[in-house]
């Protein structure tokens, strides 16, 4: 199959970011990349570009860099209770999820994508949990909040 050497202008996920050259089939960069001008062909002509292109990623990378480190310095200092419904000896009505603690820390001033947060299950247990949350490369949280239950516990009651 042929083959284009592309320079793109762009970050594409699973392809590279702005200033990388890369190697794409020919159809893939005619119909999706070109049109969208997400790319452009190598040419000797575009040298100067490619170097532009590099430094604005640099640039772009510290920045998305230091505000990463600002928002896991927000969120270590964040403390969070669910407050659920809770049945006999605590069992809860559904669980807490990730979209729930995204809700609850956008409340408090601060956005994340929901992809952002990783919590292994759903929290269907009253208590202190961990989620971990991964705002760049190399800058992850671990992110811990409360479920507390809504109304007063009552044990379950035996039958003699």
């Amino acid at each position: 199959m042929a083959t284009s050497k592309i320079l793109l202008i762009k970050p594409v996920e699973n392809l590279g970011g702005e200033g990388d050259q890369v190697t794409v089939k020919a159809g893939y960069a005619r119909n999706f990349l070109f049109p969208r001008k997400i790319a452009i062909p190598v040419t000797k002509a575009n040298k100067k570009q490619i170097e532009a292109l590099i430094k604005s990623r640099e640039l772009r990378e510290a920045r998305e860099l230091e505000n990463a480190q600002a928002v896991a310095k927000v969120l270590e200092g964040m403390s969070i209770a669910f407050a659920v419904k809770t049945g006999e000896g605590g069992k809860l009505f559904g669980s807490v999820t990730a979209a729930d603690i995204v809700a609850k820390i956008a409340e408090n001033g601060v956005d994340l994508p929901k992809k952002a947060l990783h919590l292994p299950a759903p929290v269907k247990e009253l208590g202190r949990h961990t989620a971990t949350v991964k705002l760049h490369n190399s800058v992850k949280v671990d992110f811990s909040f409360e479920v507390v239950s809504e109304n007063p516990i009552e044990e379950k009651k035996e039958e003699a």
